[in-house]
C-alpha cells in the first residue's frame, strides 16, 4: 500500500511544480534562461534554489550508492526525474522502486 502512495506522491510532484513551470514559460518566453534567472532574482529565490540543488545532488550520490548494492537498476530514473521534473518527483520516485517487493 505505502509503495502505491509512493507513486502517487511521484505523480504529484510531476504535474505540480511542472504546470507552473510550464505557465511561467508561456507568459515569459520558451527561453530556459529566463527562469533560470528568475531562480536567482533575490536571496529568498537563490536560497530555495541552492536547497533544492544540494538535496538533488544527495539523492542522487544516495541513489547511485543503493543502485550499486541492489542492483534495482530501474532506480536509477529517480535521477533523470529528479533534476527534469524536481526533487519533489524523484524523492518519491525513487522510494517507489526501493519498496518493490524482494
Amino acid at each position: 500500500m505505502l509503495r502505491w502512495l509512493w507513486l502517487a506522491l511521484a505523480l504529484w510532484g510531476a504535474v505540480h511544480p511542472m504546470y507552473y513551470f510550464l505557465s511561467f514559460l508561456a507568459a515569459n518566453g520558451w527561453h530556459l534562461q529566463v527562469m533560470i534567472d528568475a531562480w536567482f532574482v533575490n536571496d529568498s529565490t537563490r536560497g530555495l534554489t541552492w536547497d533544492l540543488t544540494i538535496t538533488a545532488v544527495v539523492l542522487t550520490i544516495w541513489v547511485l550508492a543503493e543502485v550499486s548494492v541492489r542492483r534495482n537498476w530501474a532506480a536509477l530514473l529517480a535521477i533523470p526525474a529528479t533534476f527534469c521534473i524536481g526533487v519533489s518527483c524523484g524523492l518519491p520516485l525513487y522510494l517507489y522502486f526501493r519498496s518493490k517487493p524482494v
